[in-house]
């Protein structure tokens, strides 16, 4: 790294692995950037803290930054479990609105911290050219695999000094496709995708229908994306979510997942409206984070359970191994094996069928269910 910071080593490839996420709003032209400032009681927790390989970890969030309730908030968690347990510096930047200036803060970060993380897979192109750039410095894509594909003898890491951090989302979405076959009364159900047509929120709907019909082969389920690639508005538009949802809630289901981002917000919402005026309740289903803790209170009743994909686990535990000296390059793919998938049972509205679900798990993790990636 420059001359200033620390070298790390860098470990062979950890696990090879394939997913792509994130997400992307192309909506403005700003290029002002916001940075959120690392706590004074962090910056002391890091000069009190033994020494590691690290002195800074430069944590830059996809659009909107903090606040998401869900992906952002996640990898939030992460670097704050990170900052509380190590005693390292973070430094946080969220990129402008059309997302033009990720290749620039990516090497703001890497001027002054040893690892540098960015949250969501369209981090991944100028990340390899961040990487090339800035040799003695690790970087982390969370939902990129940062392997060539196409490369010679198979898969191969796109730089020598990046991890990608992957999940099963397939795997957490067949455990709350199934609860919602278990829970539903209606025997039609939802499912809302934020933006179709780049490969990952797919996988999110593959699993949900397979769950679902491990439970019930005849149940009806509905599926609407916001938007398709490359328009990643999806991501970001709860008023949308609100009106789809609605409309299914309309035709007879009772229980809406979605994977929407930001855009998620407004299924709770629907679901709230729709059952205070019909008398009957319906159901929403989060991800990402445990929405039931993360959600407005007046819509928290309304939040079954939630997928979670625990993207603050993988931003730790990257965090922790280059602190360490231990991180190894590639991708690192998280799944039930691995706690980097599940589902979540705040609230106790799933109380009755955890041991459904529970033998589910276990089929997915002995390999009697092989859960698909793609739609059916």
């Amino acid at each position: 790294m420059i001359n200033s910071k620390k070298m790390l080593a860098f470990g062979a490839v950890a696990a090879l692995g394939f997913a792509a996420c994130g997400s992307d709003d192309d909506s403005g032209d700003e290029t002002e950037t916001t940075e959120v400032a690392t706590t004074e009681a962090a910056e002391e927790e890091a000069e009190a803290a033994p020494d590691g390989a690290l002195t800074a970890v430069g944590l830059t969030y996809d659009i909107g930054g903090r606040g998401d309730q869900s992906f952002n908030d996640s990898a939030a968690a992460g670097i704050e479990r990170a900052v509380a347990d190590l005693g390292i510096k973070a430094n946080e930047l969220v990129p402008n609105e059309d997302g033009s200036n990720r290749a620039e803060l990516l090497q703001l970060q890497a001027d002054e911290a040893e690892l540098v993380i960015g949250v969501g897979f369209l981090f991944a192109d100028d990340t390899v050219a961040a990487a090339g750039n800035n040799p003695d410095t690790l970087f982390a894509v969370v939902d990129d695999a940062m392997l060539d594909f196409e490369a010679e003898g198979g898969p191969a890491p796109r730089c020598e000094n990046c991890v990608g951090l992957t999940f099963a989302e397939e795997q957490g979405s067949f455990l709350v496709g199934a609860a919602a076959a278990l829970k539903s009364e209606t025997g039609v159900i939802g499912f809302i995708g934020g933006v179709s047509g780049f490969g990952l929120i797919e996988k999110f709907e593959a699993g949900y229908q397979a769950g679902a019909q491990a439970v019930n082969p005849d149940i009806v389920i509905e599926s609407q994306y916001i938007t398709a690639a490359p328009d990643f508005d999806g991501f970001f538009a709860p008023d949308r979510a609100k009106e789809i949802a609605l409309t299914m809630y309309d035709d007879g289901a009772d229980i809406v997942y979605h994977a929407a981002g930001g855009s998620g917000a407004g299924v709770f919402e629907a679901a709230k409206e729709f059952s205070e005026a019909n008398g009957s309740k319906v159901w929403g289903i989060g991800v990402d984070s445990d929405q039931y803790n993360t959600v407005d209170a007046a819509v928290q009743e309304y939040v079954l359970t939630s997928m979670l994909k625990r993207v603050d686990n993988a931003v730790y535990e990257i965090t922790k191994a280059a602190n360490d000296g231990a991180a190894e390059v590639g991708n690192v793919v998280y799944d039930l094996s691995t706690d980097g998938v599940g589902y979540s049972t705040s609230g106790g509205y799933l109380d009755d069928i955890v041991d459904q679900l529970e033998e589910f798990k276990a089929q997915i993790q002995d390999g009697t269910i092989t859960v698909p990636t793609e739609p059916s």
